[in-house]
């Protein structure tokens, strides 16, 4: 509530709107009992049911947390490994532009605008190629 004192008809009470969807002064158009049920927003004008400002979320204590970040590590050293054997016997030259409406067959070099140059994995139907890159593998749209 903006004021200590209980709302009245008329009065200014704090509450979530639901067209502006957060806390706004709203002015109290009806009551039942001491309970505000109906308010109108002073920002937006909307009139709605009465919806009290949402408790702050306690606070819990920091608990520690355990990171183990092995398991990625080691599958992105395999993926770059796979991705170093992969392009080795293959002319870079040689690769497509990535373009979501081409279509790509396995094994097939691509050349991605922001993740360079890879090489095509998997194709998963209708629309969806898994391309291995330098960084790691990506799933990637395409025509089928």
């Amino acid at each position: 509530m903006s004021s200590s004192k209980s709302p009245t008809v008329g009065g200014h009470i704090d509450s979530q709107c639901t067209r502006c969807r957060m806390l706004t002064n709203h002015t109290v158009v009806a009551m039942v009992a001491e309970r505000p049920v109906k308010v109108q927003c002073n920002t937006c004008g909307g009139l709605h049911g009465y919806r009290p400002p949402k408790a702050e979320p306690k606070a819990r204590p920091a608990t520690p947390r355990r990171v183990t970040d092995k398991p990625a590590r080691s599958s992105r050293s395999a993926d770059q490994e796979q991705w170093q054997r992969a392009l080795a016997d293959k002319d870079q030259g040689q690769a497509r532009p990535y373009a979501m409406d081409a279509a790509f067959a396995a094994d097939e070099l691509v050349r991605h605008p922001l993740f360079g140059v890879g090489v095509v994995t998997a194709i998963f139907k209708p629309n969806k190629v898994e391309v291995l890159f330098e960084e790691g593998r990506k799933t990637l749209r395409c025509k089928f």
